[in-house]
């Protein structure tokens, strides 16, 4: 977890990168965490920040 917002993301970015799978930057009690997407559950009491995809979007 982290207080930095834009180090969560640069993190994302790269896992997302490495593991070749959707990750999300979410946020819980002020603090910012990295997950990949699939180990999100829906009834987590999370705020999502943003999803990386590895794959470009067309």
């Amino acid at each position: 977890m982290s207080h930095d917002l834009f180090l969560a993301q640069s993190h994302a970015f790269q896992l997302s990168r490495d593991l070749m799978v959707p990750v999300t930057v979410f946020k819980v009690d002020g603090e910012f965490g990295v997950l990949p997407s699939d180990e999100i559950d829906a009834s987590d009491d999370l705020d999502i920040v943003h999803e990386f995809f590895p794959w470009p979007t067309h």
